[in-house]
């Protein structure tokens, strides 16, 4: 406005005889802005109007007091219908306006967002899974799309405060079709969760068998049972077959008679079954290998194998050790799984170790690996490096204002005397003041074992049976109980060889202080943390040490 000249601009307005005659000039010099409404109201008001440009001053002088030539003031702009056509237009077109940075991510929707559009929409919120321990309390965690079941178990093992050993799983669990099995740890568990029914759930567990074949491959697969070994007298190396397995372009087969459960009925047959790369295979005559006697049963792309909870009873199986192959796709109904028996627990963990291997091939290698090499990054930079000095034990004299190293060994033995003399002097002497004696053991230690993860109160046999078997049946897995026929002993369960064992802890009594003994009393321990102590340190009278603590962490 400031290059237009007000004063020529008010004589041309007053020139104008009416608003006609102004809409009529704008019409014909300015033809691409239309008014938005003709209508008016009864006070000469335009609703909804939005005033003309002014256009040029003209050359033609009218006179200013001519009656056919009233003054008519400009009426004012309502704002209100501005706005609302502003409003308007931006829900016509909203990819037109540019889009605006947004300072504050953090507080708007949604969440992260780098700028701010006027079409954009709230993210859906992320699924959530329902976790449940061994007690039966569940936890929900909420779980992106990419979410794996290993960063499940770890997100639980911090929440928790559990010990990180790379031995906690996440366990599909149906009910109704009493099966099991673990997630393994690339597994997305949104897609898993999409295929479970509403009365299955994931559970919470350890499960110390997970890579175990890894370490000691002898004893999951027996020479009898893979062909490779068969075909050659036993000569390729256990080691030499494990690659095999992870290797894509061989073909290890593993082979040996299960019993399959017909459908639809409770009678069992008993078949020569291969377990190759492309799937499960039956031979419809005897141990015939030849491609027109293979019938083909499950394929393991679209397939995963499940462990049977429900017992040998509810189906009749020959034996206890069933597993399933149950389809990974879609609700699966009862008819469509392939329910299957092996002889013993060696076959049945050879049968589903292979089925995993083959499936899955390098990837479980990779998943076993994985978190030894970032314990391995971590300790590079965190632990300082230990010399062969610091790791030898020296003897050392405290006597004086400062340490001193003893170097004659005549000496340091003596010292040593002194130093036990000194603490019997001091133990005497709490005695004398009322602290507990060793003659009378603090009531304490009869209960301390109770407070530690691998003791479980009074359970039976078959539990004790049911959790070991659950965490994995490796070498030195074991638990403490309380007996059932002695009210005073104790039972420690061990699985040795994939076998459940069972040792009875009886307490001994001498000097008026009670022991507890795995061996008759030959070695006798104050209490039975002591003893868990030695035996993990030393075999003793036991077929194996004690190494996995069966535990069962409540969420």
């Amino acid at each position: 406005l400031d290059d237009v000249d007000l004063e020529a601009l008010v004589n041309d307005m007053a020139s104008l005889s009416s608003y006609e005659s102004i809409y009529a000039t704008c019409g014909t010099q300015h033809s691409d802005s239309a008014p938005l409404l003709h209508s008016t109201d009864g006070n000469g008001l335009h609703g909804n109007r939005v005033a003309p440009l002014p256009r040029a001053p003209s050359n033609k002088v009218s006179a200013p007091h001519s009656p056919a030539h009233k003054l008519r003031r400009s009426q004012p702009m309502h704002i209100q219908a501005v706005r609302r056509l502003q409003e308007e237009e931006l829900q016509v077109r909203p990819a037109s306006l540019p889009a605006i940075p947004n300072p504050f991510p953090e507080l708007c929707s949604p969440s992260g967002s780098p700028v701010l559009s006027p079409g954009s929409l709230p993210q859906p919120s992320e699924p959530h899974v329902r976790v449940f321990s061994e007690d039966g309390v569940g936890k929900v965690v909420e779980v992106p799309a990419d979410m794996t079941a290993r960063d499940v178990c770890q997100f639980l093992v911090y929440r928790n405060h559990c010990l990180d050993d790379n031995c906690w799983s996440l366990v599909e669990h149906h009910s109704l079709l009493g099966l099991e099995r673990c997630l393994e740890d690339h597994e997305l568990v949104v897609p898993v969760q999409a295929c479970m029914s509403p009365e299955s759930k994931f559970l919470f567990r350890k499960n110390y068998a997970k890579y175990e074949f890894f370490r000691n491959p002898l004893n999951f697969f027996p020479e009898q049972m893979v062909a490779w070994c068969q075909e050659t007298n036993g000569s390729i190396p256990q080691s030499q077959l494990l690659q095999n397995f992870l290797n894509s372009s061989s073909c290890p087969e593993i082979q040996g008679f299960l019993y399959m459960k017909d459908t639809g009925r409770k009678s069992w047959k008993k078949l020569y079954m291969f377990l190759r790369r492309s799937g499960l295979y039956c031979s419809t005559k005897g141990m015939s290998k030849e491609p027109r006697h293979l019938q083909l049963l499950s394929d393991l792309e679209d397939s995963n194998i499940f462990t049977v909870t429900t017992g040998r009873k509810m189906h009749n199986a020959p034996t206890d050790y069933q597993f399933c192959i149950k389809p990974s796709k879609g609700r699966t109904e009862q008819k469509e799984l392939k329910m299957l028996c092996a002889e013993d627990e060696q076959s049945r963990t050879c049968w589903m170790t292979a089925f995993r291997l083959l499936k899955f091939g390098i990837l479980l290698y990779q998943n076993y690996k994985s978190p030894h090499q970032r314990k391995t990054a971590i300790s590079n930079f965190t632990t300082p490096v230990r010399s062969v000095s610091e790791n030898s034990l020296v003897a050392m004299d405290f006597s004086g204002r400062t340490g001193r190293v003893i170097d004659n060994p005549v000496e340091a033995q003596s010292a040593a005397m002194e130093e036990g003399h000194t603490w019997r002097k001091r133990s005497q002497r709490m005695n004398v003041l009322g602290s507990p004696s060793p003659l009378h053991p603090s009531p304490l230690s009869s209960v301390i074992h109770r407070t530690q993860l691998w003791f479980h109160g009074r359970i039976m046999r078959e539990e004790s049976h049911r959790m070991i078997t659950q965490q994995g049946q490796v070498d030195g897995l074991f638990l403490l109980r309380d007996s059932q026929s002695n009210p005073k002993a104790f039972v420690l369960t061990l699985c040795h060889h994939q076998k459940i064992k069972h040792f009875q802890i009886l307490p001994f009594e001498e000097d008026g202080q009670v022991f507890f003994s795995l061996d008759d009393g030959s070695t006798k321990f104050t209490d039975l943390i002591h003893l868990v102590e030695f035996y993990q340190l030393n075999r003793g009278v036991l077929p194996c040490k004690l190494k996995h603590p069966c535990t069962m962490v409540a969420l």
